[in-house]
């Protein structure tokens, strides 16, 4: 009894395993044990516990500190990014400005693209020979991402190019909000565009196109390399047409699809990029005696009516070897001649001995000479408005010792042949135009232009009236008993200068030229023609194309031969 009551304390101190206690089938619950009833755990231990509550410890400090991150330390770049990519920046691009004629002829305009482009695209007249005067452009451009990097109209050459900044306008700017999936929620213009200045030329298409279809058909007919022409009022300095042959079109050429036609204008010998009127440089020839003949009255060198005799050439003696004096010969012997005389048939040995002198006769001097050739605006640009002018070269004892210095020392033969305007003088088309607009004016200077809205700005040279009186005179009786009588048309009365200068060292090329003004009684308009690299002897010369050029304006321009004016531009 004793031991029993024993056995039953200690029972009582002892907990009952689970394994422990027998059951037998009838005493077996009705559990789902596949849903773990009746399934007696363990309790989850101290140390997990105390894990586990370290590791939601750490991740609410990681989330902690990055929520602080994103809303305090970055927040407001972060909002500054997401403001962005919920709000689109869009160009809006104005519309270009038009260039038209001096009668308000369309030459450069707009028109919309079939695409969705942003932009509106650019037409020019298909009428040829307009490329080098009004240039071409390149578009706005955007990368594979949609990214305007080029995010204006550019232009390298011509009227597009030189006032871009006054046509191009002002590009705007919209802001267009979308939701997270890229719908358009509302869109804003906050910097509307402003569309470019329309720009009026002086020049006149009916004449731009007259010109380059002369110039164009005898250079591809008689075998020039090329041939450039210019029209200028005397008084304004009213461009009313410039002329470069070969051109291009500047519609293939702003299109820019057009890859064989733009292939084949690289390859072209005659240069159609090259704008012969500023940018070509030609030798004058005998187109500068008219400055020296001033030059020479001027300086009272000789007088009008000074005779000189002329026998096809002068010698000068060699003090190196006195059997073998230098000799320089003329295209033909004139006989007895006058400053007039020696202007009309474009003698040679009269320059010759009016720019260096020979035995009785005083010359010029190659120092004088320089001076009235840039007195008359060579060796310096125009200061027309268009890139790409050249300065052009007069020839002088510096400018020799420098190109050739293995035979620096300047010699009387190089003063003769810069006398007629060879050896390394190099000027431009433009250049010989404003030389005819100066001896047409009377020595009034006008400085060229092409914007019709440009004021006009001139200067007087100080030379005698009466001394251009006679230069005028011996010009016009070029065109009617000398060298171009060819241009002793009935259509107008014309004054003019020719000029053949020779090539190369076998001569066999020529640059011909023509130079005037007309009406001859009242002198109104200028102009200059050079046909370039041609056969020489030709007489299908620049002469030639400037009376089919008369002939043409007769039917189409007559106005002009009157001394009248086209448009609203001319009078000022």
């Amino acid at each position: 009894m004793v031991w029993r009551k024993k056995q039953v304390r200690r029972s009582n101190n002892k907990d009952i395993d689970p394994d422990e206690i027998f059951l037998d089938d009838k005493n077996i619950p009705e559990f789902d044990v596949h849903q773990f009833e009746g399934r007696i755990d363990a309790p989850i231990g101290r140390r997990m516990i105390v894990s586990l509550s370290c590791a939601f410890i750490i991740i609410a400090l990681i989330m902690l500190t990055r929520a602080l991150n994103l809303e305090v330390w970055q927040g407001k770049d972060f909002a500054r990014k997401s403001e962005a990519n919920r709000l689109e920046h869009q160009l809006l691009f104005p519309e270009r400005g038009v260039i038209t004629d001096r009668n308000g002829v369309n030459l450069a305009w707009n028109y919309p693209s079939d695409e969705d482009i942003g932009f509106s695209l650019r037409g020019y007249t298909v009428s040829p020979g307009f490329g080098g005067l009004l240039g071409y452009l390149h578009y706005p451009a955007r990368d594979v991402h949609g990214v305007f990097y080029r995010r204006d109209y550019e232009a390298d050459v011509g009227i597009e190019a030189y006032y871009n900044e006054q046509l191009k306008g002002k590009s705007g700017l919209r802001i267009i909000e979308t939701d997270a999936l890229g719908h358009v929620m509302s869109s804003n213009t906050i910097d509307p565009p402003l569309p470019g200045d329309d720009i009026k030329l002086t020049i006149d298409s009916k004449l731009q196109s007259l010109l380059y279809k002369q110039i164009s058909r005898i250079a591809r007919e008689e075998d020039y390399l090329g041939g450039a022409g210019a029209v200028m009022d005397v008084h304004t300095g009213e461009v009313l047409a410039l002329v470069s042959y070969p051109d291009f079109d500047p519609n293939i050429m702003t299109a820019a699809t057009d890859t064989a036609k733009i292939a084949e204008y690289n390859k072209d010998k005659g240069s159609p990029f090259l704008n012969r009127v500023i940018g070509g440089l030609f030798t004058p020839g005998s187109i500068v005696k008219p400055i020296f003949a001033l030059g020479a009255l001027s300086e009272n060198i000789i007088g009008p009516e000074t005779p000189m005799y002329t026998h096809g050439y002068i010698l000068v003696p060699n003090p190196y070897n006195p059997d073998k004096p230098s000799r320089f010969n003329d295209w033909q012997n004139q006989g007895v001649i006058d400053m007039r005389s020696a202007l009309e048939w474009s003698s040679d040995v009269y320059f010759y001995e009016i720019a260096g002198g020979f035995e009785g006769q005083k010359g010029l001097g190659i120092r004088n000479v320089e001076k009235y050739a840039r007195m008359f605006g060579f060796g310096t640009s125009t200061g027309l408005d268009l890139y790409g002018e050249v300065d052009g070269t007069i020839p002088n004892p510096e400018w020799k010792a420098k190109t050739f210095p293995t035979d620096p020392n300047w010699r009387i033969g190089d003063t003769y042949f810069t006398g007629i305007g060879q050896y390394g003088m190099q000027i431009s088309v433009m250049q010989a135009l404003r030389e005819a607009a100066t001896i047409a004016a009377n020595g009034k200077v006008v400085q060229p232009h092409l914007n019709s809205t440009v004021a006009s700005s001139s200067y007087q040279l100080p030379i005698p009236k009466e001394d251009f009186k006679v230069i005028h005179e011996g010009m016009r009786k070029v065109v009617t008993n000398g060298t171009a009588t060819i241009l002793n048309v009935p259509v107008t009365k014309v004054a003019a200068k020719t000029g053949t200068a020779e090539l190369g060292v076998t001569k066999v090329r020529v640059n011909s030229w023509v130079i005037g003004f007309f009406p001859y009684d009242k002198p109104k308009y200028a102009f200059a023609i050079v046909m370039d690299r041609g056969v020489k002897g030709n007489t299908t010369n620049a002469s030639y194309v400037a009376q089919k050029f008369f002939w043409a304006m007769a039917s189409s321009t007559p106005e002009y031969l009157k001394g009248e004016t086209s448009g609203d531009t001319a009078e000022r």
